[in-house]
Formats: structure tokens, C-alpha cells, sequence
């Protein structure tokens, strides 16, 4: 089920929110192999930016955790888009995020890096990137799942007099493992971790 709060004028920000429930709801799109969830979504209007917080729910299956155990970094990416739909046409994507997060254990450390950025992040060369460390892997984990008030586009973009289609997507990106570990995950569940959602966003001034 989905509920969605009417949309709301203030000073500084409209809010749209859309709570997704995991055991059912109307317009989000069920994960792929059942292993993820997207729980809670919310999109803002705050300061000229259009701001996404989302909850995404899995669990790591017993594969998965002993590669990251045994050193093998793990990658996941977050993407955003926000669509205008047109019956005498293909969408049109108005505007687009990404977030890729890489998640690795220390050994020496016994710590967890979360490495976080827009962009591909090479386990060799981080780039430019936000990162994080953690004592345990729940709460690294916790880490990934939680996106807060993050920027997905400048709202000038967003015309508020026509409604709009947000699609959320959420998975572990398993092109970015080692080759064997590639081979090996092709087409196992265990490897498989995935969700998405979509969610109208209505016109201001919309009931």
C-alpha cells in the first residue's frame, strides 16, 4: 500500500512523501529475486534542490558475507530519475542521479570502509569520494541502506505545474566483483540483492 500526503506549499519546501510497506503496495515495482526492499521514500523542495531520503531493507546471504570477510570489496549503486510521461512518445528523463557506495573490510583494522560517490569507484585510485568507517558490519550496512536528504536534482528543472514519475533503483553491482567472483554469482540468488520503486510526483496544486 502506498499513502501519499497531500502536497504542501511552505516558505522554502513542498515535500512529496511516499511510504513503500514491505509487504505491499500499490505502485513499487517488488526487487528482483525478493532479497530487497524499498521501505520508505521521500522527495523534497528544499533550497532550489530536489532532495531524495529513502530505506532500503536486505540481508547479506552467507556467501556474500564470507567474500567480504575474505577481503573482497562489495559495490552497490543507488539511481534516480525523474520522469515526464507522454502518451504520444517515449518518457523523457528530466533529470538523473547515482550514487555508488563500495563496501570493504580492514583486516588489519578489523574496521569497515564505506567509500560513497557519484561515480564508478575503482578498488584501485578511490577518486573523489566520501568515506566512512565502521567497527561493525550491521552498522556499515545500516549506512548503505539509509540515503538522507540526498540531492537528485536542482528543482528549477522540475516544472511544478506538471506531474512528474520518480523510478528509485537499488542493487549490488556484481560487474564490479573479480572475475571468478563474476562467474560464480551469474544467475545464483545469493547473489542477487535488487529493489525498486516508482512513485508519481503530482503537481502542485494537485489534490
Amino acid at each position: 500500500m502506498v499513502f501519499f500526503t497531500a502536497c504542501w506549499r511552505k516558505a522554502r519546501a513542498s515535500v512529496w512523501l511516499v511510504l513503500l510497506l514491505a509487504c505491499a503496495w500499490a505502485q513499487a515495482e517488488g526487487p528482483a529475486s525478493g532479497s530487497a526492499a524499498i521501505t520508505q521514500l521521500l522527495v523534497q523542495r528544499v533550497d532550489g534542490e530536489l532532495e531524495l531520503s529513502a530505506e532500503v531493507q536486505f540481508e547479506l546471504s552467507a556467501q556474500v558475507e564470507d567474500a567480504l570477510h575474505k577481503g573482497i570489496p562489495m559495490f552497490f549503486v543507488a539511481e534516480a530519475d525523474i520522469v515526464r510521461e507522454r502518451w504520444y512518445w517515449t518518457d523523457k528523463t528530466v533529470a538523473s542521479a547515482t550514487r555508488h557506495m563500495r563496501l570493504a573490510y580492514q583486516p588489519l583494522t578489523r574496521r569497515w570502509r564505506l567509500n560513497v560517490g557519484a561515480r564508478p569507484i575503482e578498488t584501485s585510485g578511490l577518486g573523489v569520494t566520501l568515506a566512512q568507517t565502521f567497527e561493525s558490519l550491521p552498522e556499515a550496512l545500516a549506512s548503505v541502506q539509509r540515503f538522507g536528504r540526498w540531492p537528485i536534482a536542482r528543482a528549477a528543472d522540475i516544472p511544478t505545474d506538471t506531474p512528474h514519475l520518480l523510478r528509485f533503483r537499488f542493487g549490488l553491482d556484481v560487474s564490479q566483483l573479480p572475475r571468478p567472483f563474476q562467474i560464480g554469482a551469474v544467475g545464483q540468488s545469493e547473489w542477487s540483492i535488487a529493489a525498486s520503486a516508482s512513485v508519481k510526483l503530482p503537481a502542485e496544486g494537485a489534490k
